[in-house]
């Protein structure tokens, strides 16, 4: 059950996601840092591919932005900073319950056995 392409494939999610989560606090901690690039990070498409393959397991990559900058150098954009953290927690959120499915029922099993 735990090796499951499927449980492979949502550990990994779970874990670019956290990635996202913090690589979009790190850019808006440094919305007023001259010179300051904000960081993408990307793992969905090398996912899709994982589990067409039968594996589930990727690592997250994190790449500098390429919108464009102020006039001080950076090119944090709040407003797609929060609404990425929005989307991000959303699917986390998902995710996350995804997972708890079989064990919340193998609990429940268990508790009527």
């Amino acid at each position: 059950m735990l090796q499951s392409v499927t449980a492979s494939a949502l550990t990994s999610a779970l874990d670019g996601l956290a990635l996202r989560q913090r690589t979009i606090a790190n850019n808006i901690a440094n919305v007023n840092t001259p010179n300051y690039q904000a960081q993408r990070v990307s793992f969905e498409d090398a996912l899709a591919q994982s589990v067409k393959s039968s594996d589930g397991v990727v690592t997250a990559n994190t790449e500098r932005s390429m919108d464009a900058t102020n006039v001080n150098g950076n090119n944090v954009n709040l407003d797609t900073e929060t609404l990425s953290n929005i989307d991000t927690v959303l699917r986390y959120q998902f995710a996350a319950r995804a997972v708890e499915g079989p064990f919340t029922s193998l609990r429940t099993a268990m508790r009527t056995s």
